[in-house]
């Protein structure tokens, strides 16, 4: 589909207006029949939104010193930190909101008193193994600060402490995620000239990742965040030519197309052991299926199948099955390779029968097969 002209279904002149992220950013109001608005909502998996706000030292807590810690709490019973709201991290940061949870621990939206600045602060569970990704993750974050200077290209690590038994990871203060900002537009996809420059900027990003000899293996739009939390409202003309009786339907733009990606806590060094599975399910490549090792180019699959998404509004494989989703794969993109084929694992010679993947034959159910047929080829040559 062609999003590009995407502004011009209602019959207008065909001048095509200034799309959100080419707005001269010094504008304070609103362009005529463009809203202007802040992205204050975040998903589960973003560190939420940049907000310029006073000292906050005179927010009090009954019974709860201006700088002082609370009295100790048990964490919960799967080693989360229990705090209340307005109470004090150290005696630097205040605790203003929750902006996040996942399995690491949560995401507290804090006010710094020395820096004077909303920071996002990742909370990791009281749990060994969590505690030491932190502690990889720290180590991570600090060589991609030391090279990337700017702060152009991934999050920016502020400071780390152990708290309580709690890692604590601070990080800089950043918008929505591109899975919010789908999710907020009710899964409309992303005109394609903002989906060519964020794929620009991505592959930039993960190009410095990788030149770090760095692996990030969990790179999804939930992990990708815009750097502004800024956005404007513009009519969907799409959806009123479709539906004229609706009125009136408006989609969200960001202001600003600038992304960094965050989240490195599962990030591996290229000399490390890459036979264990890595990717969130709908972005795992085939060869982390298979068990044929996985390098580089995991993130590069990665970032095809975010793309695919920004275009369509909807995850390209939408499955949670591995045999599914190796038929998805070539059903989209063509067949796998025999010589990948060939040296999958022993967990994955299940998947494989005379040399090809066994399927339709080893489908678990008929609508399995149809999930699979639902979906088009997309208009490339055989990227195997």
């Amino acid at each position: 589909m062609d999003y590009a002209t995407e502004f011009s279904m209602d019959r207008r002149p065909r001048k095509r207006p200034k799309l959100a992220w080419e707005l001269p950013q010094t504008h304070s109001k609103a362009h005529s029949g463009i809203y202007c608005g802040q992205e204050f909502a975040s998903a589960t998996t973003s560190y939420g939104t940049l907000r310029v706000l006073p000292d906050h030292t005179g927010f009090s807590i009954k019974g709860l010193a201006e700088k002082g810690s609370p009295q100790w709490r048990d964490d919960d019973k799967d080693g989360h930190y229990v705090f209340a709201l307005g109470e004090n991290l150290t005696s630097r940061y205040k605790i203003l909101n929750k902006i996040g949870e996942g399995t690491f621990g949560q995401v507290l939206e804090c006010w710094d008193r020395e820096t004077r600045e909303m920071v996002a602060i990742k909370v990791v569970r009281s749990v060994k193994k969590y505690r030491e990704a932190a502690m990889l993750e720290v180590d991570v974050l600090q060589l991609l600060g030391k090279y990337d200077r700017n702060g152009s290209r991934c999050v920016q690590i502020r400071n780390w402490f152990d708290y309580r038994n709690h890692i604590c990871i601070v990080f800089e203060m950043l918008g929505p995620s591109l899975y919010d900002f789908l999710r907020k537009n009710s899964y409309r996809p992303f005109p394609v000239d903002l989906v060519r420059e964020l794929g620009r900027q991505l592959l930039e990003s993960v190009a410095f990742v990788h030149d770090m000899r760095l692996i990030h293996t969990d790179l999804k739009p939930e992990n990708i965040l815009f750097i502004s939390p800024e956005y404007v409202k513009v009519p969907d003309y799409k959806v009123m030519f479709r539906s004229p009786k609706e009125g009136v339907s408006y989609k969200r733009l960001p202001k600003s197309s600038a992304i960094k990606v965050i989240d490195f806590g599962s990030t591996s060094y290229e000399h490390q052991d890459h036979n264990y599975i890595v990717s969130t399910r709908h972005y795992r490549a085939p060869e982390v299926i298979l068990g044929l090792g996985w390098n580089f180019p995991c993130d590069i699959w990665s970032i095809g199948c975010i793309l695919v998404e920004l275009c369509s509004g909807e995850a390209l494989f939408q499955t949670h099955e591995n045999l599914e989703h190796l038929a998805m794969m070539e059903r989209v993109l063509g067949p796998i390779p025999q010589h990948m084929l060939k040296r999958a694992d022993h967990a994955a010679e299940k998947y494989v029968r005379r040399g090809r993947l066994n399927w339709p034959e080893g489908a678990v159910s008929r609508e399995s097969i149809k999930a699979v047929l639902k979906l088009s080829r997309l208009p490339v040559c055989n990227i195997f």
